[in-house]
């Protein structure tokens, strides 16, 4: 069967890069939504763990009840309403109507929207929140924002960080956090109480030309096993619709990963594995086929390479993989 390997050192030396930009790994909050990143949500807990991270990042509460055991701070994006009483839970207030939706003594932290213009309360809100938490007896104790363009050479990162500056001034007896994976590789300065590490952390970031160089290290590695394995000869076409002809005898095998497995089907007939073996016709459901008799296939080591044949991105790559995949920590 078709597996994932993590390695475990990469994923180490992205984390040390990380803790010499904060200064401190106890400010290191480690993003592990959507099956973090599509690297496996409790291998990746464990080895953070081991690591010797305490902080998490989460989109929905029934992730965070997975990985509770292994966090003392799990912060929850998006959630609907609290299922759960662990005390190690913080829950994001994304809109006024939040409020009102939260049991007394709920521990909540402020999204503030700087200027990406998606979820978070408009600065002029703020004020009315801090009254609505407080009749609510909700235990507010953080405020932060997200920055739309901290990745790209421009200069909206520097604005967003300014407004949010003000707002730090402002309401001081708050902590604070803005910096996701680009912003700390951008920020020199670094003096905020926590940053949100997602894909750096996975060692896929993606800046643009001109900003500074990580050393970050790719995690994951997909692997496909042969099903099978044939003699073509000329002529001979290969898959659905038989967009391939072969232009000479040549071995092809069948391997156990198609698109229900999150490979592209755009890659069909534009893809070579990093070993150089070439996909040959169409990405079926459950399976493809390659120039290879190899009993098994490297399919992918760093997401970013498969984003840009398909123009996506590396973070799509990574979390369209199956989760019923197996991961191995290596």
């Amino acid at each position: 069967m078709s597996y994932i390997t993590l390695k475990k050192s990469a994923f180490f030396n992205n984390l040390d890069i990380i803790s010499k930009k904060t200064g401190d790994i106890d400010k290191i909050a480690l993003v592990l939504k959507d099956n973090a990143y599509g690297h496996g949500l409790l291998e990746v807990a464990s080895m953070a763990k081991e690591y010797g991270i305490s902080r998490a990042v989460v989109r929905r509460e029934e992730e965070a009840l997975l990985i509770q055991e292994y966090f003392k701070y799990i912060l929850i994006l998006s959630p609907l309403h609290p299922l759960s009483k662990n005390t190690n839970f913080v829950y994001v207030i994304n809109d006024l109507n939040d409020i009102s939706k939260f049991p007394a003594n709920t521990r909540v932290e402020l999204k503030i929207d700087t200027g990406m213009h998606r979820n978070g309360l408009l600065i002029q809100e703020i004020e009315e929140a801090l009254l609505l938490i407080k009749r609510y007896e909700l235990n507010l104790e953080a405020m932060f924002t997200h920055f739309r363009s901290a990745d790209t050479m421009s200069a909206e990162w520097f604005w967003q960080k300014k407004n949010f500056e003000k707002i730090k001034v402002r309401y001081p007896s708050y902590r604070f956090h803005s910096c996701n994976s680009a912003a700390i590789f951008r920020d020199n300065n670094f003096n905020e109480d926590m940053v949100r590490i997602g894909i750096a952390a996975y060692g896929c970031l993606s800046l643009d030309k001109g900003l500074q160089k990580t050393g970050l290290e790719p995690v994951l590695s997909l692997f496909a096993q042969k099903i099978s394995t044939r003699r073509l000869k000329l002529g001979h076409r290969v898959g659905y619709n038989a967009t391939y002809e072969a232009k000479e005898e040549m071995d092809v095998s069948c391997f156990d990963i198609g698109y229900a497995d999150g490979f592209p089907r755009l890659l069909s007939n534009n893809y070579t594995s990093p070993e150089g073996f070439e996909l040959l016709g169409r990405v079926s459901m459950d399976n493809s086929s390659y120039k290879s008799d190899q009993e098994e296939l490297l399919i992918f080591d760093d997401a970013r390479e498969l984003a840009s044949k398909t123009e996506t991105i590396g973070y799509e790559i990574l979390t369209s993989l199956s989760p019923f995949i197996r991961r191995i920590i290596t």
